[in-house]
């Protein structure tokens, strides 16, 4: 491609320019300084041209993402009006925002950095070319994908973490004072996502705690092809917060408006409604014919009603230079921006899967963990019980007042943890000890509190968010692989999202069961890449897991699903009523973390030699121990694993963990179609070709109905003892 050729829209501009050929100036136009005018101004045009470029590069193969910012480049005016510090989670339509955020940095480079991205290039500053995102770590600029305003969750909670670690006294990654900025578009503001956010915002806001997030709606009126309702955002978002509106023609009453909706935000700590008329103009992206769902006399029309030329218009009207003379400097920009586009195609791209991946695990941050904190003062409120073997809901309560006590930028949140204490009493007392500022009871809405743990990490708090029950983790889930996930792989590994997701789930609970509080699927979390699941089976696991996670979390950076089965938390015996064998004493707080990945092995009792492997974990490790035992009266002796480590599995050790053993057992309690046990048995077979003889025992492709009937659908002790009987009797045979 000639660095030299001109899109025709941009040819036709320079002409009208030239011409005169200008609409007349809106009635604001004095309310903004001509020295801003000319910078913003600068900075819509940057962007519109390089939208322009994007559309030519992508005719010729060398682009990938035209989903341009032309007709909405008064956002600049918004990022002209904040500060640098302020985060700005932004919608792909704010690339005038982001140029004009530049400019509050020098030796920034906007039009070659969005170049690279555009091109896919692997010298992308801020994905490495894994993506087309508006992003930076100097410009406080997390990039979003914000497809579906999945990015409003967590911009809500950054503002909320901003004032949180100012009354914490903890520094935070965004300084005290700073406000978070999002934006987004007229059809994401009806997302669920969208309107969960802003609700919890304004219920936070309701009860006078500080929430300083500015919402900008960039407003074209259009999803794609569905229009917006005349009047709708207005009608729907404006009775709930402060709203401050314009229209992005009049960069004076912009100017006016961005002014007032930030100084409100920054010094009220409120949230605020920034409603920014804009045009969607070339279509949705470059491979939309809108003339197939539009009017070609509307489109035409629109094009007329382009903030753009408005801008310009506004700008000769000051006098400052003459239209020859704009005319001219618009042609040498785009031949500027020609000639930057050709350098950043022939820059390299990601070159094999190694480099795709290599930020999939973000960089370890290196920090030191804190000293330990004397037991008594962090156990003071039970001492008591001290000393004692406990069920693992206990033990874990303990394990979190040690972690709080030990981590001071630690914070809960999730729904009841407060003075309730949870549904089983896990959090009890921690909001006692810790104050309601770090164990934060929170809306009955499962995006805002997975949402207000990645807001509270980017912040750079620990964060814990509980979520009650492993089915409604499916309503938010998004959240985690949407966003927490893919934050470090947008980002290069600039940016990360270390938290530890607390869930209760999994099957066999009796007397509050169902479905949505006997939920046995956890399949989503085996899908995410970079996710790490544990899953204890009971207390001094959970106490040694639970303090791994946060230490990954911490120093490493890692998102964490720490998932508790709610059957086994209050569960004190394992053969017999009153044997107390499935109780456990707080293991030392400074024993060593265990070594990552590897199973726990429960060898034959009385020390013979093993003739079944059974692996499983949580409730199926449970029932394998008491299957274990009744098959050492039959003469087979079982050596069992619980696994713990769910997500990745590392093979190599569970096969080392395996041993001697040929024949295989997995006890799978969740279902058998999408369950870890598919994994594992083809990553045996694949690890070590012909060596096992494996057999499956998993739940029913069936939802968990009420009471007595559950058992039906779910192994059993006598399952797992019939299924180990008729593996020992097969002749090498899979199934």
């Amino acid at each position: 491609m000639s660095q030299h050729e001109q899109h025709p829209w941009a040819l036709s501009y320079i002409q009208r320019v030239r011409d005169g050929r200008l609409p007349t100036i809106l009635s604001g136009a004095d309310n903004l300084p001509t020295a801003k005018l000319a910078q913003i101004f600068q900075s819509m045009l940057q962007s519109r041209l390089l939208d322009l470029r994007s559309r030519l590069l992508q005719a010729k193969g060398q682009s990938f993402y035209t989903i341009g910012s032309s007709g909405h480049e008064a956002n600049a005016v918004v990022a002209h009006v904040l500060n640098r510090t302020d985060p700005a989670f932004l919608h792909y339509r704010s690339g005038a925002f982001f140029v004009e955020r530049s400019k509050q940095l020098n030796g920034a480079t906007p039009l070659y950095d969005m170049m690279l991205s555009f091109a896919a290039s692997s010298d992308d500053p801020i994905s490495g070319g894994r993506h087309k995102v508006l992003g930076s770590l100097p410009l406080c600029v997390p990039p979003q994908t914000s497809t579906i305003a999945s990015h409003l969750p967590k911009a809500v909670a950054t503002g909320f973490a901003i004032d949180l670690c100012e009354r914490l006294g903890v520094a935070g990654t965004w300084p005290d004072g700073a406000i978070a900025v999002c934006s987004f578009g007229d059809a994401s503001a009806n997302h669920s996502t969208a309107q969960g956010a802003i609700n919890a915002a304004c219920w936070a806001d309701y009860q006078h705690v500080p929430v300083p997030v500015l919402f900008l709606c960039e407003d074209n009126g259009l999803g794609i092809s569905t229009p917006t309702p005349c009047g709708w955002i207005a009608h729907s978002l404006s009775p709930h917060m402060q709203t401050f509106t314009a229209d992005s023609r009049d960069l004076g009453a912009v100017y006016a408006a961005a002014t007032a909706a930030v100084e409100f935000v920054r010094s009220k700590r409120k949230p605020a409604l920034l409603h920014l008329k804009t045009f969607r103009l070339f279509g949705h992206a470059g491979a939309d014919a809108e003339v197939a769902y539009r009017k070609k006399e509307l489109i035409e029309s629109e094009l007329e009603q382009d903030p753009l030329l408005y801008a310009t218009a506004l700008l000769l009207s000051r006098g400052v230079e003459t239209a020859e003379q704009l005319a001219s400097q618009i042609e040498h920009l785009d031949q500027q921006i020609g000639r930057v586009a050709f350098e950043a195609t022939q820059r390299p791209k990601l070159k094999d899967a190694a480099a795709v991946m290599q930020s999939i695990v973000p960089p370890s941050s290196g920090k030191a963990l804190p000293a330990l904190v004397e037991r008594t003062q962090a156990l003071g409120f039970d001492k008591h019980n001290l000393g004692k073997p406990q069920h693992m809901a206990k033990l874990i309560n303990w394990t979190l007042h040690e972690i709080f006590a030990r981590y001071p930028t630690a914070v809960m949140m999730g729904e009841d943890v407060g003075k309730k204490g949870g549904v089983y009493g896990v959090t009890q007392q921690l909001v006692q000890q810790f104050g309601p500022n770090r164990v934060i009871n929170t809306l009955l809405d499962e995006q805002s509190i997975l949402g207000l743990g990645i807001g509270a990490a980017q912040q750079g708090l620990l964060a814990m968010p509980e979520i009650q029950f492993l089915a409604y983790v499916h309503n938010a889930e998004d959240q985690i692989r949407g966003e927490a996930a893919t934050l470090p792989f947008f980002s290069n590994g600039q940016y990360q999202n270390p938290m530890v997701v607390r869930i209760a789930g999994l099957a066999y609970q009796r007397g509050f069961g169902g479905h949505f509080h006997n939920d046995n699927s956890f399949a989503v979390f085996r899908d995410i890449p970079g996710l790490i699941l544990m899953c204890p089976s009971n207390g001094y696991d959970a106490a040694v897991l639970l303090r791994q996670a946060v230490e990954l979390a911490y120093r490493d950076n890692r998102l964490v699903v720490f998932l508790e089965p709610i059957a086994l938390y209050m569960t004190r015996d394992l053969h017999e009523t009153g044997d107390n064998l499935w109780t456990r004493e707080l293991p030392a707080p400074d024993l060593p973390s265990p070594d990552f990945g590897t199973p726990a092995v429960v060898e034959p009792i009385a020390g013979a030699k093993a003739d079944v492997c059974i692996i499983s974990y949580a409730n199926g490790f449970y029932l394998s121990l008491q299957a274990q035992k009744e098959l050492a009266a039959q003469g087979i002796q079982a050596r069992v694993l619980d696994l713990r480590y769910l997500v990745p599995l590392h093979v190599d050790k569970i096969a080392q963990a395996i041993g001697d053993c040929r024949k295989v057992l997995i006890v799978d309690e969740c279902r058998k179609r999408g369950s870890l046990s598919e994994e594992l048995f083809t990553s045996l077979h694949e690890h070590q070709p012909g060596r096992f003889v494996i057999q499956r025992l998993c739940a029913q492709d069936s939802f968990i109905p009420l009471g007595a009937a559950a058992y039906h659908v779910l192994p059993s002790k006598a399952l797992i003892v019939e299924a180990a009987s008729r593996l020992m009797a097969t002749n090498g045979e899979n199934a």
